[in-house]
């Protein structure tokens, strides 16, 4: 974290700017999103009645409106012409929490201060979301930590995480834009097989 802290800041002072020839265009906002998700198959019955989504504190790349890049490894900046339209930490949660109503994992699914009661919770961490542009034009990458915990026990039953790169069209912060939403469509892709299998041996689970 402390590294990470260091290298925004040495990159800030030295001038972060807009990669692609952005200079002079207007402030743009884009939406993270699930490109996924209107394909999603709905499963026949649900796993479990409710599954809660837990969103855990995210480092500087996550925890900010702003869309970083990196250059190089463990250095990052930020656009300075383009933003999200949400915190990633704030927005992603949410998306995720839509993409297991649309399976039909759970009869309810909500996110943590809801008012649901449920006996399943799965955090959720942004390790890391970034247009990586060290070999130009770049790749938008997604890496997510998930956690299932059985409430009833009070216990972690499984963990995983999970990643994505995709390929950018272009060196800036649009089609990075683009390119996150994919790569963020593709990490979810992976988790859900996951977390069904886990949620079908867990629940299978008498509680103690």
């Amino acid at each position: 974290m402390i590294r990470l802290l260091n290298g925004l800041v040495l990159l800030a002072l030295s001038g972060c700017f807009s990669i692609g020839g952005e200079a002079g265009a207007p402030q743009v906002h884009y939406r993270l999103n699930d490109a996924g998700v209107a394909g999603v198959v709905r499963r026949a019955a649900p796993l479990v009645p409710t599954l809660l989504v837990q969103p855990l504190p995210a480092d500087a790349l996550a925890d900010t409106t702003a869309i970083a890049y990196s250059r190089r490894p463990d250095q990052f900046a930020f656009y300075q012409l383009a933003s999200w339209t949400e915190r990633p930490v704030r927005s992603l949660p949410r998306l995720l929490q839509q993409r297991l109503q649309a399976r039909g994992i759970a009869t309810s699914v909500g996110l943590m201060g809801d008012a649901l009661r449920g006996d399943w919770l799965l955090t959720v961490g942004i390790e890391t979301l970034h247009h990586d542009v060290a070999s130009p034009p770049g790749q938008a990458r997604v890496g997510l930590s998930v956690e299932l915990f059985d409430r009833r026990n009070h216990a972690r039953m499984a963990s995983r995480s999970f990643s994505a790169a995709v390929p950018t069209a272009s060196a800036d912060s649009a089609a990075a834009a683009a390119a996150m939403s994919l790569a963020l469509a593709q990490a979810f892709d992976a988790l859900l097989p996951w977390l069904e299998g886990e949620l079908e041996r867990a629940a299978a689970k008498p509680a103690s």
